[in-house]
């Protein structure tokens, strides 16, 4: 089966769901920013990259690309004195999650199965 403009369903039954995981979001820096975002609605720069515990560089990078593909807000202002910077899922970051998200479930129902079946 296939999707709009000839791509593979990654829905299809005789489709693997690894097909379908998304490179920008599976990465797992970039899975785990959005996760946050989506968990906090709106989250500070330093409580990223304190949980995922990053260097301030590597989670600008990370935030670029999320950025880029139109997955995540970026905000900058200022607390007081001190500048911030926040990070807000999109819209389509929010669904981008949720597919990643569903295609990761059919994976794990896979092996849960095969598992089952086999006795293991």
């Amino acid at each position: 089966m296939t999707a709009a403009g000839g791509a593979p369903d990654p829905y299809a039954p005789s489709a693997h769901p690894v097909n379908g995981l998304d490179d920008v979001v599976h990465q797992r820096v970039r899975l785990g920013i959005l996760t946050i975002a989506h968990e906090a609605r709106r989250v500070e720069f330093g409580y990223l990259r304190t949980q995922l515990e990053l260097t301030g560089g590597n989670l600008s990078k990370h935030l670029s690309v999320l950025e880029e593909a139109g997955l995540i807000e970026i905000e900058k202002g200022y607390e007081g004195r001190r500048g911030r910077t926040w990070i807000t899922l999109t819209a389509a970051g929010s669904t981008a999650l949720a597919e990643e998200i569903g295609r990761l479930k059919l994976l794990i129902a896979r092996v849960e199965t095969t598992d089952t079946a086999e006795g293991r």
